[in-house]
């Protein structure tokens, strides 16, 4: 994804028209690695955002919202008390690098003098970086701190000079001289001559991606992999002329952001650039550059940050899992060793019985079987240290154990196979989360039973607005309500439903709590088969076919004392068969506003 020094030198110029002389009004840091800033300039309210995240770092105005946490982070707070209420004086571009400084001119509330900061952000992968700087050119903080056993080139740390990244061997392409550029790679040494010249070009030119290198060589009719050695003079030529016109176009500002497909369905950007690309048939453009990252990044950046959230979760969620399976096996052998209890009693009551017919110092007795109706007889090992009434005493001591450990692994396991159940439910709701908010919320579920350590409360916590059940409307018009966690199954169960709701789920499978809204009369049949092929879709298993859906009065269901978030129990039910269908799912969706 090409954000390179010319989408760089754009985004500059669209942010220095848009921001400069506005008024820095709010700021807040939805992400560790993400800052967004509202700005009112030009009687407008702007959001820009800085991202140091290491997959898709970058800076735009956006349109997006973000979610403004319950307790800002310690970075956030210090732009605040450091930028609040500033000035934009600037936005500076550093030379073709990935870096962009933007200038404040703020009021220091202790001695009310003005001062001059930079907020700077460096766009550099893994390494890219949010720092803030005062008018001494020291840093004040940064969103990811860098000392020297991290970096032994450059430290960024409180206190310490800012200088900027070490500077690569190219040439920018406002002083790049074309005609003595493309004579020196007419003569260069074997080492650059073997080089492709996709590569070559990447390696000469700075702020140049390699989307522009092949840019460049498909403008010039030559193939990206073509050694050096072997381009012709008449290569040679086309690629002095696309060069200069493309440097042309950078310099003199002549931009036009665009979105580039691989197909013709054009459903999902693959990259964008901020000059014409032709090298693709299917080119959309935008109408700023800002708008064309906002749209291309945020999609990918909250399907990756969601993906890594749900990453966290189901490791958390599958090693116990695996832990509560290893217990099932080890209790499930337990069960059958103690299977045979009963034959320890019967042989030590057989003893008993024929007490006075037992020699002293027997190895093994033939005792007639009274339970048996063929009265067979029974083989039973004695020990010979010990009387008869000594051996019957010892089947017995060890009956007793046999059953003690057989009532207490049935216990054990009748525990262990609910909290199997509970994780299952866990695991089917983070596979289906659509939004980080959603795994947030499982987080808390999971650190409230103790899966997880509970995140620190240093500071009060704004209470957050509970999650909205997702809405359907049946085609008879009732309403269908539908959990998206245990958390939610239990607050539409127990609190929100009425007595008089139906309530529904697939049966032992883990899903989701479905509420049919009570309604004039009794439920008709169309609704009652759409609402359970919700809830099959919203189960495990979605994929199936014919799956068995229980639904009875809310009334009829309980949530037995002590029992995990989302487990309940219901009698009184009656049960569907159904398909799941998404087109039913997608069809009935009410969608939010």
């Amino acid at each position: 994804m090409p954000f390179d020094g010319a989408v760089t030198k754009c985004v500059v110029e669209e942010l220095s028209r848009l921001l400069v002389g506005g008024r820095i009004e709010k700021i807040f840091q939805p992400q560790p690695d993400e800052i967004i800033v509202n700005i009112w300039a030009n009687s407008l309210h702007h959001k820009l955002l800085l991202s140091a995240n290491a997959n898709f770092p970058r800076i735009h105005a956006t349109e997006s919202p973000g979610e403004n946490p319950l307790n800002p982070p310690a970075f956030c707070m210090l732009l605040r008390k450091h930028l609040s209420g500033g000035r934009i004086t600037g936005v500076e571009f550093f030379d073709y690098e990935r870096i962009v400084a933007l200038h404040a001119r703020t009021v220091e509330e202790e001695s009310g003098v003005i001062a001059a900061k930079r907020l700077i952000i460096e766009i550099m992968g893994r390494y890219s970086n949010i720092i803030l700087v005062n008018d001494e050119n020291k840093i004040i903080d940064s969103i990811k701190r860098v000392d020297s056993e991290t970096s032994s080139v450059r430290e960024v740390l409180p206190g310490r000079p800012y200088a900027l990244p070490p500077s690569q061997d190219k040439t920018s392409p406002e002083k790049l001289d074309i005609d003595l550029f493309i004579k020196k790679m007419a003569s260069c040494g074997p080492e650059s001559a073997n080089m492709p010249l996709e590569k070559y070009l990447l390696n000469s030119i700075k702020g140049f991606s390699p989307l522009l290198c092949r840019e460049v060589c498909h403008r010039s009719g030559i193939n990206a992999a073509t050694h050096v050695k072997d381009i012709g003079n008449a290569d040679l030529k086309r690629l002095e002329e696309t060069l200069s016109r493309m440097i042309e176009a950078i310099a003199g500002s002549n931009f036009s952001p665009c979105f580039i497909f691989e197909d013709e369905k054009a459903d999902r950007p693959m990259d964008f650039h901020c000059l014409e690309i032709r090298q693709f048939a299917v080119v959309k453009y935008m109408p700023s550059m800002c708008k064309a990252l906002d749209v291309f990044y945020s999609a990918r950046d909250a399907a990756e940050r969601l993906k890594q959230k749900k990453s966290a979760l189901l490791k958390t969620i599958n090693t116990n899992i695996e832990r509560c399976e290893k217990k099932l096996a080890m209790q499930q052998e337990k069960l059958r060793e103690a299977s045979d209890r009963e034959k320890l009693r019967l042989y030590g009551e057989l003893i008993i019985a024929n007490i006075y017919s037992i020699p002293s110092g027997a190895a093994e007795v033939s005792l007639q079987n009274y339970r048996s109706p063929d009265g067979e007889y029974v083989r039973i090992a004695l020990d010979r240290d010990l009387s008869p009434q000594q051996n019957a005493q010892k089947y017995f001591r060890e009956y007793a154990r046999s059953k003690s450990i057989f009532e207490s692994t049935t216990r054990q396991m009748n525990e262990n196979l609910a909290e199997l159940e509970y994780l299952e439910n866990v695991l089917h709701a983070v596979e289906n989360c659509s939004a980080i908010r959603e795994t947030e919320d499982i987080g808390e579920e999971l650190a409230g039973q103790g899966y997880m350590p509970a995140k620190k409360k240093n500071l009060p916590r704004r209470k957050a607005e509970p999650l909205a059940p997702l809405r359907y409307k049946s085609s008879d018009g009732y309403e269908i309500l539908v959990g998206k966690n245990n958390r939610q199954n239990d607050m539409l169960t127990m609190k929100t439903a009425s007595s008089g709701d139906t309530w529904m789920h697939a049966r032992n499978i883990p899903g989701s709590h479905v509420i049919i809204k009570k309604g004039p009369g009794s439920i008709p049949e169309t609704t009652l088969l759409e609402a359970a092929s919700i809830a099959a879709y919203h189960s495990k298993a979605r994929m199936s076919s014919n799956v068995p859906v229980d639904y009875t009065s809310v009334k009829n269901v309980k949530k037995p004392p002590g029992a995990k978030p989302g487990m309940v129990i219901y009698e009184n039910y009656k049960t569907i068969f159904v398909t799941p269908d998404e087109s039913i799912a997608e069809k009935l969706k009410v969608r939010s506003e």
